[in-house]
């Protein structure tokens, strides 16, 4: 097939829409349901970066994504406890179920409503796991007859399904309309690896094995988010993104503020919440989000009685501060050069202790001076991986 019919494009009103190819046939095949413009953006972006993770890592990777950039990425990974509970996870996982629950897990307010991405055959324990959560749709190489049985039946028969043809290689040159004016360049088909992690001006120069695996998830899940964009990464997944702010630091904060609520979810507070038990997990997510934010007051004093079976004590900004500092061992990526050490101070409170970024600000000096001030080690990539 060469050509394929959509919904609509970015929005109902935009009609007609289509895909189609200049040669060849189109690389993925439709299993189920009828596909939009924006799930094909977010599948094809989430196939390239699920790719190279799985490439780097020789494990499962997975992805959630929404409107065009990763809300999560993670490799398979095995899920202790307290992840399997903040996770809703069942006890018995497969490795690329578990790569997809960390995925949608680190920050599940982004991911409802996903696409999800794999970059293995979709089993039953990913299908099963997928079956109870608000998702769009979701692609991968192959499928179970189970796994696909089970998909087919979500959404009312709607649920989106596709099937990449994992041994497509895209043309060199890519093209892209704006306005009526085309757009072509060389695709970015740069490797990212540990290699990009040889240049370490910082007084420490120790970046264990671990910390590189989260930075290579950090810097790839990064080369498909919307620029500008900064990402936290620990043990496996993405547990902060900041993407499309103007401001670098604003990224810095906005991603770091995501790998707080990821840990702050941990907490005592938040795991022993008197959750009513006919409470859906969708209203869960967002009970835990305002509890954790500055607007807790508004559920503490407002109609609490339909999400808790009492009511819970207030977690207040002592306790939380407390609860991060044990936050340790984070590693952060940046899609671009640090312009200055403000961001180097916002990401050693979320418990930044490995940083990646392309280096080549006039303030080198001044954010280097920063990571040492912290002892975290940086490794300058020289490489910039913004996306637009």
């Amino acid at each position: 097939m060469r050509e394929l019919e959509l919904k609509y494009g970015n929005n109902p009103n935009q009609k007609p829409a289509r895909i189609f190819m200049e040669s060849g046939e189109i690389p993925f095949e439709v299993l189920n349901g009828k596909p939009g413009y924006i799930n094909l953006l977010d599948a094809l972006n989430g196939w390239q970066l699920v790719s190279e993770l799985k490439a780097v890592t020789n494990l499962p990777a997975a992805a959630s994504f929404k409107h065009t950039s990763p809300a999560g990425a993670a490799v398979g990974l095995p899920l202790d406890d307290v992840l399997k509970k903040i996770y809703f996870a069942d006890k018995d996982l497969s490795p690329v179920a578990t790569a997809y629950v960390r995925a949608r897990g680190a920050d599940r307010m982004s991911s409802y409503g996903d696409f999800a991405i794999l970059s293995d055959e979709c089993d039953e324990s990913t299908a099963l796991y997928l079956k109870r959560e608000v998702s769009d749709g979701i692609i991968a190489p192959s499928y179970t007859d189970k796994a696909l049985e089970i998909l087919k039946s979500k959404r009312k028969g709607s649920y989106l399904v596709l099937k990449i043809n994992p041994d497509y290689v895209p043309p060199t040159i890519e093209r892209k309309q704006l306005f009526g004016v085309t757009f072509e360049q060389l695709r970015n088909d740069i490797k990212i690896s540990t290699e990009c992690l040889q240049d370490i001006p910082t007084k420490n120069k120790i970046i264990p094995a671990d910390a590189q695996r989260d930075l290579m998830i950090a810097l790839i899940t990064l080369k498909y988010t919307q620029s500008n964009s900064v990402c936290y990464a620990k043990d496996g997944q993405a547990i902060g993104i900041g993407a499309g702010q103007q401001s670098r630091v604003h990224c810095t904060r906005l991603a770091g503020n995501k790998a707080d609520f990821w840990f702050l979810r941990q907490s005592p507070q938040v795991l022993n919440l008197p959750f009513r038990s006919d409470v859906k997990r969708p209203d869960r997510d967002n009970a835990i989000d305002v509890y954790i934010g500055n607007e807790s007051d508004d559920l503490l004093n407002g109609d609490w009685q339909r999400i808790f079976t009492e009511r819970p004590n207030k977690f207040t900004d002592a306790e939380k501060i407390a609860w991060l500092k044990n936050l340790r061992g984070v590693s952060l990526a940046s899609d671009a050069f640090f312009p200055f050490g403000d961001n180097v101070e916002r990401a050693h409170k979320s418990g930044v202790e490995f940083i990646a970024q392309a280096g080549g600000s006039v303030r080198d000096d001044n954010v280097i001076e920063t990571c040492d001030k912290y002892n975290i080690a940086m490794a300058m990539t020289h490489i910039r991986l913004f996306y637009h």
